[in-house]
């Protein structure tokens, strides 16, 4: 059993040859329902122009949820600072938080959320890439915002997103908890948190080192039923690594019938192994191995499977199974 609490976060992906809007009808129910199972919180990744995952902006997604819930923190897995305004991002979870019992977080992170430059210009208004120094300016101007113009108590509990040591050194110089992507950038997990654990400086967000780590997550009743469920998900990262970050998301029976490369097959291989896919006893053994490894004080689950009911079944079956019973 995991000993740690467990979290989620919701990346909206849209099944193939369906509307959006049968999407946000999933997000709606999959709130619910992982508040029933007894997950901590429940994030919101902000994407933009894909096929394959709604452009839902995490504040719109966060604020509906909170409506129709009652427990759960919410909050945005990251929203993206370089495409906001900080003072919107200190008004809008601001607002939030304060009307909504301080269930609210703010996790912030950097990239533009979009493969497609031309989109990446356009949310930016037409500036390039942001830089290292803009970027803590913009994260330290949004956490001092909240405290000077905003106001309103209780306020969002603030995280930075990382995916590798840059990030994590900017987290440990702000004293905030750390969000780390080991779902994207696995092979950036130890050294990152060991910068971030050793120069940590504590600050009025947070006293001490906070680790979350976000684990890509697919649990079926067996080893065999997870990977038919990864394989769409296979598909897209394929893509990706050719540089097609614009194709949609494929049924299970499309993926399976998708042909890897020897070489794709072993990258896709080495990054299955830093994850936690496969049957209870299995997702249980990898999660509880990550923890060891990485000292995580909670682990954020993201499971990107086609249906939403396979989706909600493995999130059932690690409660089941994974999850330590709460008091």
């Amino acid at each position: 059993m995991i000993t740690v609490p467990l979290s989620a976060l919701e990346v909206a992906m849209v099944q193939t040859g369906t509307p959006a809007e049968d999407t946000l009808r999933d997000t709606t129910e999959f709130a619910r329902r992982v508040e029933e199972l007894g997950y901590l919180r429940l994030w919101y990744a902000e994407h933009h122009h894909s096929p394959a995952i709604g452009a839902f902006p995490p504040v719109v997604l966060t604020a509906h949820a909170a409506a129709l819930t009652a427990s759960i923190r919410l909050g945005s897995g990251g929203v993206l600072a370089p495409n906001h305004a900080p003072i919107m991002l200190a008004e809008q979870f601001g607002t939030l938080a304060a009307l909504h019992g301080g269930r609210i977080d703010l996790g912030i992170g950097r990239g533009p959320g979009t493969f497609d430059e031309s989109t990446a210009r356009a949310l930016r208004r037409g500036a390039g890439p942001t830089t290292d120094d803009e970027y803590r300016d913009d994260v330290s101007s949004t956490l001092q915002l909240l405290v000077d113009e905003v106001g309103l108590d209780p306020l969002p509990e603030p995280w930075l997103l990382s995916s590798s040591t840059a990030g994590a050194a900017l987290a440990a110089e702000l004293g905030l908890p750390i969000a780390f992507a080991h779902h994207i950038r696995p092979d950036n997990t130890l050294a990152a948190l060991a910068h971030y654990r050793e120069h940590f400086s504590p600050s009025r967000w947070c006293a001490s080192p906070r680790v979350l780590v976000c684990v890509e997550t697919v649990c079926a009743e067996t080893d065999e039923e997870a990977a038919r469920l990864v394989g769409p998900m296979d598909v897209i990262k394929v893509g990706l690594l050719q540089g097609r970050g614009g194709i949609p998301f494929p049924t299970p029976e499309e993926a399976a019938a998708h042909s890897f490369t020897a070489q794709e097959a072993q990258v896709l291989a080495g990054f299955r192994a830093h994850q936690a896919q496969g049957s209870p006893e299995t997702v249980a053994k990898q999660l509880t191995d990550l923890v060891d490894l990485t000292g995580a004080d909670e682990l954020m689950l993201v499971t990107p499977v086609y249906a939403l009911a396979d989706r909600l079944r493995s999130y059932e079956l690690v409660k089941q199974h994974v999850m330590m019973p709460t008091a």
